[in-house]
């Protein structure tokens, strides 16, 4: 079975990621460990879920001056995450020195996406901080800008991912956060979409938190979501 989804370890104590990680299958799922985590663990925990077996996307959305963010994806990389991460925000230079500072890896690199628009921000979000565009627009210009850098892909809302499709190329990874089914509230976020919907877009990977993370039977939610997207292309 072919791993798309990703679930968040958002959790503010180590032992809380731990219990979780026990009941998943590492065969069945990847894992995002975020801000959050990093902060109180750091790199000795990510180094703990990649021996346990976890394909880590490490979701630290660096964004800095292009020097600084070319040797923190190199020392990210270093230890055996599988996906890593930028904001498209920092620009053209910082993302394609991102992306040379893992060259010499070879095949066995990270991938390196960029996060484009957060989808817990809608378009007064973007209006109060000086972007006159529409979501799905932002999300096209710094889509294009990632792939121009030579990145992997994007970290975007499903609702975008149709749009994206049909501009960039199919090898371009397309990662969408927000993922709910039905019965999910969707807290924080704002632009979401139900897993089968995300995956016939074109979504590669599903990033889900809460609804797995929250529930009293997480393996058995993470065989629901992969179930429902099994047999879809």
């Amino acid at each position: 079975m072919s791993k798309r989804i990703i679930i968040a370890l958002d959790f503010e104590r180590v032992n809380q990621a731990k219990e979780l990680l026990a009941q998943l299958d590492p065969s069945l799922c990847r894992v995002k460990i975020g801000k959050e985590l990093f902060a109180v663990a750091g790199p000795d925990l990510v180094r703990d879920v990649v021996s346990d077996g976890f394909d880590v996307f490490l979701d630290l959305k660096f964004h800095d001056i292009p020097n600084t963010v070319a040797r923190a994806v190199k020392v990210a990389a270093d230890l055996g995450v599988w996906m890593l991460n930028v904001h498209a925000l920092g620009g053209f230079t910082m993302m394609e020195q991102a992306r040379l500072a893992l060259k010499g890896l070879g095949p066995d690199r990270p991938m390196l996406v960029g996060v484009t628009v957060l989808t817990s921000l809608g378009i007064d979000d973007l209006q109060q901080i000086g972007i006159d565009r529409e979501p799905e627009e932002q999300v096209s210009k710094l889509a294009f800008l990632c792939r121009d850098a030579g990145l992997d892909g994007v970290v975007c809302s499903a609702a975008e991912t149709s749009l994206l499709r049909a501009q960039l190329p199919q090898d371009f990874c397309l990662v969408t956060p927000g993922i709910r089914r039905p019965e999910d509230m969707g807290d924080d976020q704002k632009r979401i979409v139900g897993p089968v919907e995300a995956i016939q877009r074109g979504s590669n990977y599903l990033v889900v938190g809460r609804p797995i993370t929250r529930s009293d039977a997480p393996s058995d939610v993470l065989n629901e979501f992969n179930s429902a997207i099994a047999d879809i292309n």
